[in-house]
């Protein structure tokens, strides 16, 4: 069984409703409504963890009862980035909670021999350079996927980058702390290893055909 490295930065959510919520997105007779609606209140919930370290400035506002000093985001804004296609599952209850964030799209497949990311889509912000990005994907299975998308948004000048995933296995977790030792992850739960086809077990099944209905 492959083990965690100990330098790797990774936050996983413990809180009863993340655990809670998760089961009921395991289990293979939840609906592709069911899979869809869980997913989108996880990243909510994992939302909340990802923007912890967000930069906070003092402002003054007026109450209907009298002035006070209240607290605003300030400095660099966001962009999330969903590896497609599994990723928008993730994206849109992200968006429901930081509506104002920029959004880009990195398409990747997984060559099924060598289990290597072939890339045949990007599409990111002008001013994603500028920006704090949230990379977002259901799963981080051998990592080969998440530390593509990671490189193609460093080249595009990003420097501070945070992964988001539903499940972890330990593999894809070592190879994306070695490859981007830089970046946290946030997930849900770190399975127990990959398969002979590189699928996590026990998983969540494949996210993108449980989130689509495409099988």
């Amino acid at each position: 069984m492959s083990t965690v490295p100990s330098s790797a930065q990774i936050v996983v959510l413990d809180h009863p409703l993340v655990q809670h919520k998760l089961t009921r997105l395991r289990q293979a007779q939840t609906s592709t409504a069911g899979f869809r609606r869980l997913t989108r209140e996880l990243s909510l919930l994992m939302c909340y963890e990802a923007t912890r370290d967000l930069a906070l400035e003092p402002v003054r506002i007026e109450t209907p009862l009298e002035a006070m000093e209240g607290c605003l985001l300030s400095g660099k804004k966001l962009c999330f980035v969903s590896i497609l296609r599994a990723g928008n599952g993730i994206l849109d209850g992200m968006l429901d909670l930081v509506p104002s964030a920029r959004v880009g799209h990195i398409g990747l497949f997984r060559d099924h021999d060598t289990l290597e990311a072939i890339e045949y889509y990007k599409k990111l912000p002008d001013d994603v350079a500028e920006r704090d990005c949230i990379l977002v994907d259901p799963m981080l299975a051998t990592g080969h996927s998440a530390a593509a998308a990671i490189a193609r948004v460093k080249d595009a000048g990003v420097r501070n980058i945070i992964f988001v995933c539903l499940i972890a296995a330990p593999e894809g977790i070592r190879h994306l702390s070695e490859t981007h030792p830089d970046v946290k992850i946030v997930t849900c739960a770190v399975d127990r290893g990959l398969d002979d086809n590189g699928y996590i077990r026990p998983g969540i099944g494949d996210a993108g055909d449980r989130l689509f209905g495409t099988k």
